[in-house]
C-alpha cells in the first residue's frame, strides 16, 4: 500500500514507518520539524529511515511543510494516490498547553482540519489518528474504556484531542470517511522526545542531577513501549473502520457509531506506578536517582490504566512489552545515541 504518515520525523511517526518500509510498503512522510525540541534528533530519525527504504528497496518520499498550511496539504495529496492515511503529527506535551496554547489550536486544530478535508476529497479508503489518553480527564472509573464518555479533560492538549475525535466523527457521518482514533496511554521507548519523563529521568540520573517526581512518585501510569504503539497503529490501519449495526442513538456507545467511525485505547493495561518506573530505571542504568518529591501540577491526571479489550478484539492484538524490558531497551539506546556506553 502506499500510506502518508504525518509527524514522520516524529517519536511514534518515525516507528510506525519504519515498520510499513520494513513490510514493503510505500512511504510518504511529512513533518515541519519544528523547534519544539532538539530537530537534530528529527533528523537522525529521517536518515534512519531513509537507509531502511533503500536496504527494503520500498518506496520512500519525505515532505517538510506545515500541515497548517493548506497548500501544502492539498499538493501533498494531489501529487499521490494514498491507499491510507496515519496522522500523527501533532503540538504535544500536556504542561506546554499551559503556556502556548495557540500552538495547539494550529497543529491540533487547523492542521487536522486540513487533513479531515483533503481525506475527504481524495476519496481516502481509511485515516487512522493519534488520540490520547488524557481525554480521560477527571474520569476516575477504571479502568479507561472507550465505552463511557470522556467529556472533562483537565487541560487544553486533551481538548485538542478529543475535539479531533468529535470532528472526525462529522466526516465519518456526513461523508463515510472511515476513521479510527486511537488513545495512546503513556508511550515511551527508543528515540523518545527529550521532554519525556524517561528521558528527562535518565539525563539526570547520569549527571547525578535530581530528578523531579510530581503527586510525590503516586502517579500510576499504564506505560506503553513504543513499538507496540507502531504495531497497533499499522494492525488500525490495516482494518478500515466500519458503522456498528447494533448502535443505539438512544444509548448510544462513544466507541462507535452508525457512521463509520471508531475509538480505542492502546495501553499496556498494567498500570505501574511512578516509582517503580523509576527503579526499572535504576536498576538498567546501575545508578540511584536522586529523587525531588513535589505536590500534583495541575492538568495532571493521577492515575491512568487502559481497558484494551475492544482493540484486542477488532485487530487481535495488545501490547505485551514489560516496562522492565522496555525501559531497558531505552537505556540500551540513549548510552548508544549519547555516547555514553
Amino acid at each position: 500500500m502506499k500510506v502518508l504518515v504525518t509527524g514522520i520525523a516524529g517519536f511514534i511517526g518515525y516507528h510506525v514507518a519504519r515498520r510499513l518500509l520494513e513490510r514493503g510498503d510505500e512511504v510518504v512522510g511529512i513533518d515541519s520539524l519544528n523547534s519544539y525540541y532538539d530537530p537534530q534528533i528529527k533528523q537522525a530519525r529521517l536518515g534512519l529511515l531513509a537507509e531502511a527504504s533503500r536496504k527494503t528497496n520500498s518506496g520512500y518520499h519525505f515532505i517538510h511543510g506545515n500541515l497548517a498550511d493548506r497548500t501544502v496539504v492539498d499538493d501533498c495529496f494531489a501529487g499521490h494516490g494514498f491507499d491510507r492515511v496515519i496522522h500523527l503529527a501533532a503540538q504535544a506535551g500536556v504542561r506546554y498547553s499551559l503556556e502556548n496554547p495557540r500552538a495547539y489550536v494550529e497543529s491540533n486544530i487547523v492542521a487536522y482540519t486540513n487533513i479531515l478535508e483533503a481525506c475527504r476529497n481524495g476519496g481516502i479508503a481509511h485515516l487512522t489518528y493519534a488520540s490520547t489518553s488524557s481525554v480521560y480527564g477527571a474520569n476516575t472509573d477504571m479502568p479507561f474504556s472507550e465505552h463511557r464518555p470522556a467529556d472533562h479533560p483537565l487541560q487544553f492538549y486533551a481538548a485538542t484531542k478529543r475535539a479531533n475525535e468529535l470532528m472526525a466523527h462529522s466526516y465519518s457521518h456526513l461523508f463515510r470517511l472511515p476513521t479510527t482514533g486511537l488513545r495512546f496511554f503513556t508511550v515511551y521507548g527508543p528515540w523518545g522526545r527529550p521532554d519525556m519523563a524517561l528521558f528527562l529521568f535518565t539525563r539526570n540520573i547520569l549527571a547525578g542531577e535530581p530528578i523531579k517526581l510530581f503527586n510525590n512518585g503516586n502517579h500510576t501510569r499504564d506505560f506503553t513501549y513504543v513499538e507496540d504503539i507502531a504495531e497497533g497503529v499499522i494492525r488500525a490501519s490495516d482494518t478500515p473502520a466500519a458503522a456498528n449495526p447494533a448502535w443505539d442513538s438512544g444509548h448510544p456507545d462513544p466507541a462507535t457509531s452508525s457512521a463509520p467511525w471508531r475509538i480505542f485505547n492502546i495501553g499496556n493495561s498494567k498500570p505501574v506506578k511512578l516509582s517503580a518506573y523509576v527503579e526499572a530505571l535504576e536498576t538498567a542504568l546501575g545508578r540511584k536517582a536522586i529523587i525531588e518529591l513535589l505536590p500534583l501540577q495541575a492538568g495532571d491526571v493521577p492515575d491512568t490504566f487502559a481497558d484494551t479489550s475492544a482493540l484486542q478484539e477488532a485487530v487481535g492484538y495488545r501490547p505485551m512489552t514489560t516496562v522492565v524490558e522496555g525501559v531497558g531497551r531505552f537505556v540500551e539506546w540513549y548510552r548508544s545515541y549519547f555516547g555514553q556506553g
